[in-house]
Order: C-alpha cells, then sequence, then structure tokens
C-alpha cells in the first residue's frame, strides 16, 4: 500500500492522454481535410481518373484508405517521437543537437537484427511457439536498446566531454557531425569484415506479419475491410510504453528531479551535491536507448536497414522535435504523431489528387514545408517554451 501511495499515477496516465489527444486531434483534422478535398475534386479530371482506375468515385476512394493510412501514419508516427525524444533529451540539458543520433538509432537496428540473423541461421527461429517468437523479439529490442544505450554513452564521453567548457557552441555542433559519419562507416566497416553485406533483412519468424481485422464499413457496394498487422500493434504499444516511462523517469523521480535541475542550472546543480556528469551521460544513455528500440521497431515494420538507415528517420525524428519544440518532451511527441500522419497522408493521396504529377515521393517536401510554415509564423515550435517540461 505505501508502494502505491508514493506511485505518481498521474505522470503516468498524462501521456497517454496527451498520445489520445494528440492522435484524435491530428487524425480527424487530416482526415477533414482529405474529405473536403474529394469533395471538391469529385467532378473535375481528378475525379474521371479516378473512377477509370478504381472503379469508384473519388470520394469513396479517399473514405476506402483512410482507416488504413491513418493506422500506417500513428504507427510511423510513434517510431518518430521515440527517437525525437533523444534528440530533445540532450537539448534540454546541454542546449545542442546530437547529430549523432541518427547513427546511434542505426546501431540499436543492427544490433537487434543482427542477433536475430544468427538465431535464424542457427535454427533457432525454427518452429517455435508464438510465445517464443515475442520473448526473442523483445530479447533483440533489449540487446539493440543496450548496444544502442552504450554507444551513446561512450559518443558522449570521447566526443563531447572533452569540448563542454568550449566558448564556441559550434564545436560540439561539428563534432556530432563528425561522429555521424564516423559511426557510419563503423557500421559499413564491421559489416563488410564479418558478414560482406550492406543490407540486412529483418528475419521471417512467428506471427509478426499476420493481419488482424476488426471487421468492415459498408460502402453502397465496397466495402471496407478495418485491420491492423500484428507487428504494426508491437510497434505502437512498444513506443507508447517507452514514452510513458520516459516522461514517468522525467517528472516523477529523483533522478527526473535531478536531470531537470541541470538542464535549468548546471551550476547551481553542482553546488546542490547533483553529479553533473554523471546525470549528462544519464541522459545520452536514456536517449540512446529509447533509439535503439526505435531502431530494431523500425527494422521490424519495414523489414530492411543498412549503415544509412538512420539518416533519414533520423532527420525527419530531429524534424518533429524542431516542430514540436526542441527540449520539450510533450512537443516532441507532438511532432512525432503529427509529422507522421503528414508523411502518410500525403504518400497516400498525393498522386491521386494530383493525377501523378506529384506521387508518394513527394511527401517529404510536403511534410517539410509544414514545417517551414510552423517555424515562420510559430518559431518556438507548436508546444512553445515549457522548462517544466524540458529533459
Amino acid at each position: 500500500m505505501k508502494l502505491l501511495r508514493s506511485f505518481n499515477f498521474k505522470e503516468l496516465l498524462r501521456p497517454i492522454g496527451q498520445m489520445i489527444m494528440f492522435s484524435l486531434g491530428t487524425s480527424v483534422v487530416l482526415s477533414l481535410i482529405i474529405i473536403v478535398s474529394a469533395l471538391l475534386l469529385e467532378n473535375t479530371a481528378v475525379g474521371v481518373e479516378t473512377f477509370e482506375n478504381y472503379k469508384m468515385s473519388l470520394f469513396n476512394f479517399a473514405l476506402f484508405n483512410l482507416p488504413q493510412v491513418i493506422l500506417d501514419g500513428l504507427t510511423i508516427g510513434f517510431v518518430y517521437a521515440a527517437i525525437a525524444l533523444g534528440y530533445t533529451m540532450v537539448y534540454g540539458v546541454l542546449e545542442f543537437i546530437n547529430f549523432a543520433h541518427s547513427e546511434i538509432f542505426a546501431t540499436g537496428a543492427f544490433v537487434g537484427v543482427e542477433l536475430l540473423i544468427y538465431l535464424k541461421e542457427t535454427g533457432k527461429l525454427t518452429d517455435i511457439s508464438t510465445a517464443t517468437a515475442y520473448l526473442i523479439l523483445a530479447g533483440a529490442i533489449l540487446a539493440g536498446m543496450i548496444g544502442a544505450g552504450f554507444m551513446a554513452w561512450l559518443v558522449e564521453r570521447v566526443a563531447y566531454r572533452p569540448l563542454r567548457g568550449s566558448k564556441s557552441r559550434l564545436v560540439p555542433l561539428i563534432s556530432a557531425i563528425g561522429v555521424s559519419f564516423l559511426l557510419q562507416d563503423t557500421i559499413r566497416l564491421t559489416e563488410s569484415l564479418t558478414t560482406g553485406e550492406f543490407h540486412r533483412i529483418f528475419p521471417s519468424f512467428g506471427n509478426f506479419s499476420d493481419r488482424i481485422n476488426f471487421g468492415q464499413i459498408n460502402l453502397g457496394t465496397t466495402q471496407i475491410m478495418l485491420g491492423i498487422s500484428i507487428k504494426s500493434i508491437i510497434v505502437i504499444i512498444a513506443a507508447v510504453a517507452m514514452l510513458v516511462a520516459l516522461n514517468y523517469l522525467v517528472n516523477a523521480t529523483r533522478v527526473g528531479k535531478a536531470i531537470r535541475a541541470v538542464a535549468q542550472d548546471r551550476t547551481t546543480a553542482a553546488l546542490m551535491g547533483i553529479n553533473v556528469n554523471a546525470i549528462i551521460s544519464l541522459t545520452f544513455i536514456v536517449g540512446g536507448v529509447l533509439g535503439g528500440a526505435a531502431g530494431v521497431l523500425f527494422a521490424l515494420k519495414f523489414t530492411r536497414i543498412d549503415p544509412f538507415v538512420g539518416f533519414f528517420p533520423g532527420m525527419k525524428a530531429f524534424t518533429a522535435a524542431v516542430m514540436g519544440g526542441i527540449g520539450n518532451l510533450t512537443g516532441a511527441l507532438l511532432g512525432g504523431i503529427v509529422l507522421g500522419m503528414l508523411e502518410t497522408f500525403a504518400g497516400s493521396y498525393m498522386g491521386v489528387f494530383t493525377m501523378g504529377a506529384a506521387g508518394s515521393e513527394y511527401k517529404d517536401i510536403f511534410a517539410f514545408g509544414i514545417l517551414i510554415l510552423v517555424l515562420i509564423f510559430r518559431p518556438q515550435g507548436l508546444m512553445g517554451e515549457n522548462v517544466t517540461q524540458k529533459a
């Protein structure tokens, strides 16, 4: 009972409420934009071409794809949010961008995937039960977290700590970019020497590719199937669990209080007895652990990884952190969900609405265009500055 009384349920439930609110709000707004656009274009050449290609009206086409687009957007959005929290944690404490975080993400992905490939080649993934498959996947995610966490600690200890007293903030930034390239080439060299392959495929085992159908919606003569793949469910649940755990760590524990104290004033925190170096190292480790888990989840979702796998997800996660408000945990969560949804909606509908003139390859332009607009009208990001939420 004493343990339950000391447990802060408010800090546990608050991020869950925020996730639900952000997810529903983004889904509703973007869905309305798509539906209104479909209605406006229904009687134009776009509507005619859609009917010829898909044998349904543009409006029905928009509704038919909407449930799956929302689910896919949430899946990738939570992955972006998990990576973005690593950027925002480091910025909140040191006020510099750790551009090597994307390679920390890649390190975790390779550690987890290589472990699974080894188990596959040695026959450990053959004829296993569903429960065993989930335990093995959890072990791979844990291995990715440990590997990425260790790499993040090593990077902070070797590349950043000696430069912490530098008067120029440009010096650690250049170091971060250098570390990013170094880690990329280290992964390439390691794969070249050990496997001779740069592209690694997430091994097939368990029932992760199976699909769970919730039912169907009848839309005239068209039936909309509602369902989601098991691996998408795993990605969402794991990402939500990590986000909730991080929020609780930062806002409801003594360690979190020390992290926030160091973020506000390192000198005063040191005078109060806080080991600043240890807290900064811990911040990097936590960010690396999140990035490593996100890397394995990304590999599970998209199957294929390479030494440069961290670049685009890392860049988009950094964009999400800036969009939400860099240094703000809630902002990183919001930015990740918004960016993931924007990217998925644009990739699914732009090709149809523009009659192929701007296909799914332009989804990144659309997402970064929204970022530019946000920064023009609200430079501090969507959530603004909130020192109580800095990490």
